[in-house]
């Protein structure tokens, strides 16, 4: 009997062994497939697409095939894939790679008629219906394209022809085109303003040596410029661009040659130019910033420099600019999470304690780090809330046949991610909670660790938190914090926002693995911490990876006060700029991560230490409170660095 139920389990294991080389064979042709597209070998991507028929991604080869030739394949093969494949994924895929070449050539009547069934259209293909929609004689088509003209700021090529149209029916003059032109020096697009100036009258328009030398050499046209060439407009708004040029490098030089100009210069020139100086003197925490920022006057800002208004205000704390800055902002930028609190702040400071706190209720609640603060300023604990049931076997297979669903799991597993991953955000479209609880589970189960976490930050009512901030490798992780006396729902929460868990994860500047490290980090570490042969292959390895990673979060930690702030700032920016960023005087920890110069450092700690919030009451079943944890940060010291070779 024995023997028989020995020999049986060996049967089924080999049958298990055997499946799985059997299922992997068509994978290997798939690849080859990709490969053959990847290396334009039409012929051999022919060969393997016969062996791929019933394939879960053959829709895939067959978009690949059309995708060779797109330009000349058959109308009546595009639109058969598209029915065979309909509402999913890869036939938006293909549809809009198919309308890009009707829009570019013209065939207005097939664009229109295909264009409607697009679910996610990129800006080129709107302004391909732009285009179309004036050819039929459709003038609120302008109104439309408007918006455009100041926040389009690199066009692709579809986009032209639209832009153009605003100039030639006048809905665009030369105070429009100098606005876009200020714009994109802002934005460090210096050909494509370059391309506006075409746009202005002749009267205005610089050549093309003279529109080079203010971008790329502006100090040395300035002090050439004699000020009586400021009679001209052109002169004058150059001036100012030149001016802004030099701020990006040295605010003061900036504001000394707006010195020598400014009474030559039109107010609006003269206070975009303030504006551009005392936005440059904020991002370097420079304490003239705020004085340069009330040179400008009532001069529009744009999003970006009003918001850095703001901060330098957050810096000096100057409540009563903050509140005027957020005031004046766009409606919609002013009802983002961080200007509410802000402003909420704000009006506290001024006594208006009723209205701070009707601001801070409006945000209060939210999973992210405005909320958590609103809750704090309320006097509200920050807790999880109540754990949905846990998604049904019905539920689960529903959602589990979904194609995006389905699909995006199979090129996951081909480690392509790029498109699993579109995929996934796709089957996600339109799910309610209890679906999208399913799909949060359904990966958890395959590993998918962050595909689990994108399904289930979606829900809207029913909640499960253990979902949202799952905490896999608890056995490397764990025991690896405790080691180095770290807050585990900290690391947890850095992990979180470093590689969602992707083990394998792989940033385009070459960090690896769960903790995001770089080369000549890792190397560091290891060295430090006397790894024995350890080289760069074993980076992704989870425990040497979790090793390397939180024995470099305990060097941060004892170089930087023990403050997790500065902490999360140096591990995404170097230890350097975390010091650098720190002020003369002890600063609020909410207000050091809002005055980060990095938008992606500054965004990176508020996720980090909101993360860390919700980790904690996981970890612990208690309230939590985000103040408490981001604490004050003291001030910058001169030869402060524990460690200086710390990278």
């Amino acid at each position: 009997m024995k023997f028989r139920t020995a020999l049986s389990l060996a049967c089924l294991l080999l049958s298990s062994v055997l499946a799985v080389r059997v299922d992997a064979a068509p994978d290997d042709r798939f690849l080859a497939a990709r490969d053959a597209v990847k290396a334009g070998d039409k012929a051999k991507l022919e060969r393997i697409a016969p062996e791929l028929q019933g394939y879960e991604l053959e829709a895939y080869v067959d978009y690949w095939r059309l995708g060779v030739d797109l330009g000349n394949a058959d109308p009546a093969v595009i639109k058969a894939f598209l029915q065979r494949n309909d509402k999913t994924y890869i036939a938006d895929k293909l549809r809009g790679d198919w309308l890009r070449q009707l829009g570019k050539r013209q065939q207005w009547a097939d664009f229109d008629a295909e264009f409607p069934a697009l679910v996610q259209p990129d800006q080129e293909l709107a302004c391909y219906a732009l285009q179309s929609r004036r050819l039929r004689g459709d003038a609120s088509m302008l109104d439309e394209a408007q918006p455009l003209w100041l926040n389009l700021i690199e066009p692709p090529e579809g986009c032209y022809p639209v832009l153009e149209a605003l100039i030639l029916e006048k809905r665009v003059l030369a105070d429009d085109v100098w606005a876009r032109v200020r714009r994109q020096f802002e934005a460090n697009r210096l050909a494509a303003a370059r391309y506006s100036m075409n746009y202005l009258p002749s009267s205005q328009t610089p050549d093309a040596k003279l529109a080079v030398a203010v971008g790329d050499a502006p100090m040395p046209w300035l002090a050439r410029l004699s000020t009586s060439a400021l009679n001209q407009r052109m002169n004058r708004e150059l001036v100012a661009l030149a001016i802004s040029r030099i701020a990006r490098n040295d605010p003061r030089m900036a504001a000394e040659q707006l010195e020598r100009f400014e009474k030559h210069l039109h107010p609006g020139e003269r206070g975009w130019a303030w504006g551009q100086i005392g936005w440059q003197a904020a991002q370097k925490h420079m304490d003239e910033a705020l004085g340069w920022f009330r040179k400008a006057g009532d001069a529009p800002l744009s999003e970006e420099v009003s918001q850095w208004k703001v901060r330098a205000a957050l810096r000096a704390q100057d409540w009563g600019t903050v509140r005027a800055a957020i005031e004046a902002m766009p409606t919609a930028l002013a009802s983002q999470p961080a200007w509410v609190y802000w402003l909420g702040r704000a009006y506290r400071a001024g006594g208006r304690v009723e209205d701070a706190n009707a601001l801070f209720a409006r945000i209060s609640g939210q999973p992210n780090f405005y909320g958590n603060l609103a809750d704090d300023e309320l006097g509200r604990a920050i807790t999880v809330p109540p754990k949905a049931n846990p998604p049904t076997r019905d539920e689960m297979a529903r959602v589990g046949e979904l194609s995006g669903i389905r699909r995006g799991l199979a090129l996951l597993r081909l480690n392509m991610r790029v498109e699993g991953v579109r995929e996934w955000s796709w089957g996600l479209r339109g799910l309610n909670d209890r679906e999208l609880l399913a799909a949060a589970e359904i990966a958890r189960r395959a590993d998918v660790y962050d595909r689990a976490i994108a399904a289930a930050d979606r829900t809207k009512n029913e909640h499960d938190y253990s979902l949202r901030y799952l905490s896999p490798f608890s056995e490397q992780v764990r025991p690896a914090a405790r080691n180095q006396s770290l807050d585990d729902a900290w690391v947890y929460g850095l992990m979180r926002q470093e590689s969602r868990f992707v083990t394998n994860a792989r940033s385009t500047v070459g960090a690896s693995g769960l903790m995001q490290l770089m080369p000549a980090t890792a190397r560091w570490v290891a060295k430090k911490i006397g790894l024995a042969d350890y080289h760069h292959g074993k980076v992704n390895d989870t425990e040497t990876n979790v090793l390397l990673g939180t024995s470099y979060m305990r060097l941060v930690m004892e170089d930087l006060d023990n403050h997790p702030v500065l902490a999360s700032a140096a591990y995404n920016a170097g230890p350097g700029r975390a010091r650098k960023w720190r002020a003369d005087r002890p600063l609020e920890g909410a207000v050091y991560a809002e005055t980060i110069p990095f938008n992606e450092t500054r965004d990176y700690v508020k996720k980090v230490m909101s993360n860390a919030v919700y980790y904690s009451a996981l970890f612990e079943n208690r309230p939590q409170s985000i103040k408490s944890r981001l604490g004050t940060v003291s001030p910058r010291v001169n030869g402060d660095a524990k460690n200086p070779d710390l990278p």
